[in-house]
């Protein structure tokens, strides 16, 4: 496959599931999440929460690595890294979006799948 296209899909894809697109969280990053944290939960309930975050905090890394790759094969055949203070912002939206992740789930508003949890 052609390089530059292979770094534009990469690209974005990356961007899809990066904090770089604030929308995708409730269509990609949290349904991810919560299928990795319900696999954990299988083992113990009480590694849900620890697992959905650590799920949506990968997505985003996942997803800003991509876009860096993608960017690098699009742009140029060196490799470029990403600035301090982009990585500081990336990570400062993580942890907005992971903050959010937990009062949803403190007010029962993102439960463990009913499968997890019988009543």
């Amino acid at each position: 496959m052609n390089r530059k296209i292979f770094g534009g899909i990469l690209a974005t894809l990356g961007f899809l599931l990066s904090p770089l697109s604030w929308w995708n969280d409730l269509i990609l990053n949290i349904p991810l999440a919560y299928g990795f944290a319900s696999v954990f939960a299988l083992i113990s309930k009480s590694l849900f929460m620890p697992m959905l975050l650590i799920g949506y905090w990968l997505t985003n890394i996942i997803g800003i690595l991509m876009v860096h790759k993608g960017a690098q094969k699009i742009i140029s055949n060196t490799n470029h890294k990403p600035s301090r203070q982009d990585i500081i912002k990336d990570l400062s939206f993580s942890v907005l979006y992971s903050l959010i992740m937990i009062v949803l789930i403190k007010l029962g508003w993102l439960k463990s799948p009913a499968f997890i949890n019988p009543r």
